[in-house]
């Protein structure tokens, strides 16, 4: 099992130009550092107007200037939202085809749908919509890196006869990967041969398993988006190492709590626009969900996230593996954690946690 880390890249309202810039700096700084010390990729996913929880709104231009700063971790779209006017997915396979030439061949290429009406109403987006124009925009921008020419009529793009450059490095194109957040996108992922990006968000290992389970079965089979099929499960899931689980549990209950309470509320804010029986029903089992009943406890014991000491970190992470993850994705970085203690938290990991993978 390999180890990256995923960025939501959290960071205060509030703060002047100078203290924000200086977070930018930070992520970096850490990136640069889980290089040195084994971790193998770094994902930055993609949000809008979603003040104080992720400010990564242009990833691209953040994950180009990691791509600059480091030489050998990969760089992953974790996902870039393909519904247009999020993405124009011709623009969108320009913008990623240029990060995969100048990062020397690095990028994984993850794409999603979104998930909040606030991000989906800012951009004038129907709900009902995204999956379908995901998919198109998915296959055209697919057809763009590996045709010297590219046509296009669709339902929701057109694109006369183009050549659309730059092609990627990576031949025929770099590695494919899709979000899934519930048991029924683990299979359509599958059904497309595309690499699964999961997650524990206030999920129990067992159900964790379960839709590994169902994206193996349906990827057996496949008829896929794209000219290979990546057959790799990744995770992510909340992490903090310290040296000991006191010290663990001091430095990251609030920075885990907060981002869980945060995440349930964006995903129920989808739940009354969409209507019934689509593959959004998944989230209204967060609805009308007593929120002092996922308290740190909880969630710690029942492997949901990895927060601990080098040993115990080692144990849910061999949990993990065992369950068939190849890629656990460990989200370090939290709005309320002071930078020197991601930092500790990233090379204790590196130097203590990952050795026990190798």
């Amino acid at each position: 099992m390999e180890f990256g880390l995923l960025y939501e890249w959290q960071i205060p309202a509030g703060l002047d130009p100078s203290a924000e810039a200086k977070c930018f700096q930070d992520i970096v700084d850490q990136v640069k550092l889980a290089e040195d010390v084994g971790f193998r990729s770094v994902w930055s996913v993609e949000h809008h107007f979603l003040e104080n929880f992720s400010s990564a709104s242009a990833p691209e231009v953040l994950l180009s200037f990691i791509a600059a700063a480091t030489e050998t971790i990969r760089i992953g779209h974790g996902v870039r939202l393909l519904p247009f006017p999020y993405n124009h997915p011709v623009r969108a396979a320009e913008m990623a085809a240029t990060l995969d030439l100048l990062s020397g061949g690095r990028l994984e290429f993850g794409s999603g749908r979104s998930a909040t009406i606030h991000e989906l109403g800012g951009f004038g987006i129907n709900p009902a919509e995204t999956r379908e124009m995901w998919e198109e925009s998915l296959r055209l921008v697919v057809d763009c890196w590996t045709q010297a020419r590219t046509e296009h009529k669709g339902r929701f793009f057109q694109l006369p006869d183009r050549p659309v450059i730059p092609k990627p490095l990576q031949a025929p194109h770099p590695p494919l990967w899709m979000s899934a957040t519930s048991p029924e996108t683990h299979k359509l992922a599958g059904q497309f041969g595309l690499g699964l990006l999961s997650f524990t968000l206030a999920i129990a290992v067992e159900e964790v398993e379960r839709r590994i389970q169902l994206y193996r079965d349906e990827i057996a089979s496949c008829n896929p988006i794209g000219h290979t099929v990546n057959e790799q499960v990744a995770v992510f899931t909340m992490t903090h190492c310290a040296p000991t689980n006191e010290e663990a549990r001091l430095r990251g209950e609030e920075g885990v709590m907060d981002y869980q309470h945060d995440q349930i509320e964006l995903l129920c804010s989808m739940v009354p626009e969409i209507k019934p029986g689509s593959s959004y029903e998944y989230y209204e089992r967060y609805v009308g969900v007593d929120y002092d009943k996922f308290n740190f406890d909880y969630l710690r014991e029942r492997e949901m996230v990895m927060v601990g000491d080098p040993e115990h970190c080692i144990k849910i992470a061999k949990r993990y593996e065992a369950i068939g993850i190849d890629r656990l994705l460990c989200h370090m970085q939290f709005r309320t954690m002071p930078n020197e203690h991601v930092m500790e938290s990233i090379r204790l990991f590196g130097e203590e946690v990952i050795p026990a993978f190798s």
